[in-house]
């Protein structure tokens, strides 16, 4: 034990495990996009089964005679569920909130919802337990016993964040690539209305044109698609895309299609309106990050760049001058 835990505590033997981790990382990092499956088929898979969940939820309220059921009945069964519901994690966390946040991150369901909450619960206890292990079992970074306390919090206090940050960096990533896609399918869109399409199909039409650079929007069409079909308010189907999106752009064209279906006004202006602003609005942020980069440019231009600059110019005179 005592030589596993000299081994481990060896500054030579973590320097080898980074560079090995590292290696291992850009490995992963340029191999994965081959390695990956077919995304769009996997959140296709998701739709139908949001169509399925929607069908039977029909056939039990017409079965039951009652109206305003849930569309999502089906819950996990398991260990996670019963942690969530003996403890109420739902009430003590706002399940609410959480479950829109899921929701817009792409994560659906009780199950995601139900390991989310016992993540936020778990977690932090998990992460101070490592991190207990390694400063005070381990004796790793030679700490003090105050400081190895602070690390052992501040573990602590990380693993309660983590899931938050995981979620949020899903969410951000997910509104970015929809707010990218979002301009063309409304262009899409556009053409296939005024071309006489149904909304239903011109949503479908535009989904599976989109879906190739997309997945995530197309996904997000043939569920407005599939809840078009089957809920009893068309109303709720756009505004449900709205929330999953979360997207000010979506919510004005949202807005656009409930009010061309309750007063009859023209769709094809509205759309046409609101796929010009949807671009400019795509132009003018990547014209915000190019104006951002050159002070971003400024710490490792000083920190890594110059340095070395300094280095080629100033060391044949240094070396010259110590000759002398």
């Amino acid at each position: 034990m005592n030589a596993i835990i000299n081994a481990v505590t060896d500054p030579s033997f973590q320097i080898a495990a980074l560079v090995s981790l590292a290696a291992v990382a850009t490995v992963f990092t340029v191999l994965g996009p081959l390695l990956e499956g077919d995304k769009l088929k996997t959140r296709m898979k998701t739709v139908i089964s949001h169509r399925e969940s929607l069908r039977q939820a029909q056939r039990e309220m017409l079965a039951n005679g009652k109206r305003g059921s849930k569309l999502r009945t089906n819950s996990p069964e398991g260990l996670v569920k019963e942690v969530v519901e003996n403890m109420k994690l739902l009430e003590v966390f706002d399940a609410e909130v959480a479950r829109k946040k899921l929701m817009m991150a792409g994560f659906r369901g009780q199950g995601a919802l139900n390991t989310y909450m016992a993540a936020r619960l778990g977690l932090p206890f998990i992460v101070a337990i490592v991190v207990a292990i390694y400063v005070y079992v381990l004796n790793g970074m030679n700490l003090d016993s105050f400081s190895k306390l602070l690390f052992v919090i501040g573990g602590f206090l990380s693993g309660f964040y983590l899931p938050n940050l995981y979620i949020s960096n899903a969410l951000g990533k997910r509104q970015s690539a929809i707010q990218m896609a979002w301009p063309d399918a409304l262009d899409l869109l556009l053409i296939c209305v005024e071309s006489g399409m149904s909304i239903e199909a011109a949503f479908q039409k535009v989904g599976a044109e989109v879906g190739t650079d997309s997945p995530e929007l197309a996904e997000e069409l043939g569920l407005t698609t599939a809840e078009l079909s089957y809920l009893q308010e068309r109303k709720q189907a756009y505004v449900n895309l709205a929330e999953r999106t979360g997207l000010e752009s979506v919510k004005g064209v949202v807005t656009a299609l409930i009010q061309s279906e309750k007063y009859g006004t023209p769709l094809g202006q509205s759309l046409r309106v609101m796929a010009d602003e949807s671009r400019q609005l795509r132009m003018q942020e990547a014209e915000k990050k190019a104006a951002a980069l050159p002070p971003k440019l400024t710490v490792p231009m000083i920190g890594f760049f110059l340095p070395v600059l300094f280095a080629v110019i100033l060391g044949p005179a240094i070396m010259q001058v110590m000759d002398m």
